[in-house]
């Protein structure tokens, strides 16, 4: 099933909570959470508190993206806060098998994402154990860029994998998705959506029902 993920790192924060209940009403299943140290990327965001007020407002998936370094610190106190799908680096973990096991300890959906020029032999050994794998589709820790071309085939590649060993891993792409580029990584086999500015620029309804449609 393909899912759409409004990214609230491009919401208008004066106006979050209602963006977030027009987006849910208008057919969104998940709301993605992106999480920035300043360290693993440049930019930082922001953490558990905003977490935890969003869970109780809303019945969306809490879809938890932490571009944060040895992200296994902090895996327990996302859980705590509402997470539904927690997603660490590759890059950024000094043990991955070891981050994901405090992910599934917890009972909550694990996923590893992977940044542009990751190869996919990152997740060879690790892939069975995955509910999700994010592909980046541009570089982490800066809204507003262009889709990189390269990571559609990427996504290509990543579904292949996936149906070559049987498995029914959901994958999520991120970054320059919008009303242009959304139909190139639904033909390569992504089916969950994240979008920022796409949903969040203009009327968050109507934008959100005009993914959905796409996506059918």
């Amino acid at each position: 099933m393909n899912c759409l993920s409004p990214s609230i790192l491009s919401a208008d924060f004066t106006r979050l909570g209602e963006q977030i209940q027009a987006a849910e009403q208008a057919g969104a299943q998940y709301l993605h959470f992106d999480v920035m140290d300043g360290f693993f990327v440049p930019n930082i965001s922001f953490g558990m508190p905003v977490l935890g007020s969003l869970r109780k407002g809303t019945n969306m998936m809490l879809d938890v993206h932490l571009m944060i370094e040895d992200p296994g610190r902090y895996i327990g106190q996302f859980a705590d806060c509402g997470a539904d799908i927690i997603t660490v680096h590759a890059e950024a973990c000094k043990d991955l098998n070891y981050a994901v096991d405090l992910i599934k300890e917890r009972e909550l959906l694990a996923g590893v994402a992977l940044c542009p020029a990751t190869p996919l032999s990152a997740l060879q050994y690790i892939l069975p154990r995955i509910d999700m794998v994010l592909i980046m589709t541009v570089n982490p820790g800066l809204g507003g860029q262009k889709l990189i071309p390269y990571t559609v085939e990427k996504v290509r590649d990543l579904k292949a994998m996936i149906d070559g060993n049987g498995l029914k891993t959901d994958i999520e792409v991120d970054g320059g998705i919008n009303f242009q580029t959304l139909q190139q990584v639904l033909d390569a086999g992504a089916n969950i959506i994240v979008a920022g500015s796409a949903v969040f620029e203009g009327d968050v309804a109507e934008n959100t029902k005009r993914m959905l449609d796409i996506m059918k």
